[in-house]
């Protein structure tokens, strides 16, 4: 179905895109809005499904399957660093092997098969009980056991259907846009945007509605729910097929392949010494460009060797794949940061006064609509505001530079954490006004409310961070592996939440031992969580010193406005 068919180009068609059947890409019948409008949708669905899962899951966790507060997070946040990294994987089988589309239908079928089995998972002890009452006997097994299996196998079947879906979505969706085309070109910025735009909307209902249920009336039906949803995401997708454009691969070779023989040529020939000379002979003559003046020792590979020298295109992808790295290292404390809204931040809700009215408690992971409800309304303020003024002031199309915006949000981020350590300070104090400290089933009288600044915070910070690194992400390295790039934004999430269950991990033995309280005790009147608040803010701190040093030396390709 992908396969490139040579035909002359004509004036309506699009550079380096193909139709569903093989044949050029005509602007005037495919990709744009039109295209794009179907692969947003489907996107809102699966964060729609998998924040059902992940934005209640240290209640389940530490509720039906009985774990501890510090085991739950470490849990929560094991989980969510693999599915943030299986995208890596996703990724370079799409941009090598599969193609964007066909591994968006994989995984879409993967994504529905771990939510089925998670749906019975959590209603397998009902069922077995129900069995066990009918026929006489008990079984052997034991329910709580076969959950626990289900249950995590399910999780995981779910992250690596994430692990496939998530990257490719959004370069598939920011492929429905020609970058060479001025009007298309302005579009694709903005596509960014409305992308977390439709996503955050997404995750706002499936926060307010979806965590109501599982707290309220039945986690099967709150795990179910997404299943339902995921089912109707894949059938929009293929709704979409005959108005998608797709990349044509250049001569025939994966990029990984590519790029791989860059640093392996490099290293053969690590002890020559070339003269200019002989580097303009192996690149025919065309010296690289902006680029070059970092990671010369690349150049190397340019050089006839025992194997066939790299062409000096393949050089500079590499370079340019290469220079992303000090950006993502510096963006890491940021992931960290932000999983702690599904775990912590859920946790002090839990023990605060959630009262609506008379009888009505609002569910605490519910609270964390409140960052995609910022971003619903942030955003339109972002494009019609803030991106004018900026550029009237700077002369840029996009107002500010990608890492400009990226930055903006690590400062928010320190000012979030700074909110919810103090917030933290106030609500302990109140506890123990009230001689609560040695009572945790019983709710401290201080409103849910106090919590809302810090969630706003973040979600303003994601505007800018989140969006700044996904454009930053995709734009600045090759077009064929744009889902490498996207996959390797998503891994800042998911080294963040690696790094975050082993600072807890670490926390938890260095303050818990010998008889001392933890500063994540399951009695959170006397943990010390706002403790670990003011530790990631200073991190946030040093984190965003480093990406300033970074940033300001880091030399953008051609592609960028």
């Amino acid at each position: 179905m992908l396969q490139s068919l040579e035909s002359p180009l004509l004036e309506d068609t699009v550079d380096g895109a193909i139709d569903h059947q093989g044949y050029p890409s005509k602007r005037s019948s495919s990709g744009g809005w039109r295209s794009a409008v179907f692969i947003i949708g489907v996107e809102v669905a699966e964060r729609f499904a998998y924040c059902g899962i992940g934005s209640n899951l240290i209640n389940y966790l530490t509720g039906p399957l009985g774990q501890s507060t510090a085991m739950a997070a470490a849990n929560v946040n094991t989980w969510g660093g693999t599915a943030t990294l299986l995208p890596l994987l996703g990724a370079f089988v799409a941009d090598s092997y599969l193609g964007r589309y066909r591994t968006i239908v994989l995984a879409s079928l993967l994504y529905i098969l771990g939510l089925s089995l998670l749906t019975l998972s959590a209603m397998l002890p009902s069922l077995i009980a129900f069995q066990s009452q009918n026929v006489g006997y008990f079984t052997s097994y034991s329910p709580l056991q076969i959950q626990i299996i289900l249950f995590f196998f399910s999780l995981y079947l779910v992250a690596v259907g994430q692990g496939g879906h998530k990257p490719c979505t959004q370069a598939f969706g920011a492929d429905q846009f020609d970058g060479q085309n001025l009007e298309e070109c302005k579009a694709k910025s903005s596509f960014f945007n409305w992308w977390l735009f439709g996503v955050s909307t997404g995750i706002s209902i499936t926060y307010v509605i979806v965590s109501y249920i599982e707290d309220n009336f039945n986690w099967g039906l709150g795990f179910g729910i997404p299943c339902i949803v995921m089912v109707a995401a894949l059938l929009v997708f293929l709704l979409g097929t005959r108005t998608y454009r797709f990349t044509i691969k250049r001569n025939g070779k994966s990029p990984f392949v590519r790029i791989g023989k860059v640093f392996v040529e490099a290293a053969r020939n690590w002890r020559t010494t070339p003269t200019l000379k002989a580097i303009q002979k192996g690149t025919q003559g065309h010296l690289p460009h902006h680029g070059s003046h970092k990671f010369k020792f690349l150049n190397k590979a340019c050089l006839k060797g025992d194997g066939k020298a790299c062409s000096i295109t393949d050089v500079e992808e590499a370079k340019a794949v290469l220079s992303l790295f000090p950006i993502w290292a510096t963006s890491l404390v940021y992931g960290i940061v932000n999983s702690q809204s599904s775990t912590f931040f859920t946790k002090q809700g839990i023990t605060m006064d959630r009262s609506i009215g008379s009888g009505f408690r609002i569910p605490a992971a519910s609270l964390q609509s409140f960052i995609p409800i910022t971003i619903i309304l942030f955003i339109p303020i972002y494009e019609s505001i803030f991106v004018p003024i900026a550029r009237a002031l700077t002369g840029k199309p996009s107002g500010i530079t990608m890492l400009q915006r990226s930055g903006i949000g690590f400062l928010l981020c320190v000012f979030s954490m700074v909110t919810a350590a103090i917030v933290e300070m106030k609500r302990l104090k109140t506890a123990n006004e009230y001689g609560l400290v040695d009572m945790p089933n019983v709710t401290v009288p201080m409103k849910v409310w106090w919590l809302i600044p810090q969630y706003i915070l973040f979600g303003i910070a994601d505007v800018f961070a989140m969006v700044g690194l996904q454009e930053f992400f995709y734009d600045q390295i090759p077009n064929e592996l744009r889902s490498v790039g996207l996959s390797l934004y998503l891994s800042i999430y998911g080294v963040g939440s690696f790094l975050s269950g082993f600072l807890i991990s670490i926390i938890e033995e260095t303050t818990g031992g010998d008889g001392k309280t933890s500063w994540f005790n399951n009695n959170l009147n006397r943990a010390h969580i706002d403790y670990f608040y003011w530790l990631l803010a200073g991190l946030s701190a040093v984190e965003l010193a480093a990406f300033l040093y970074f940033a300001k030396s880091y030399v953008y390709n051609v592609r960028t406005s």
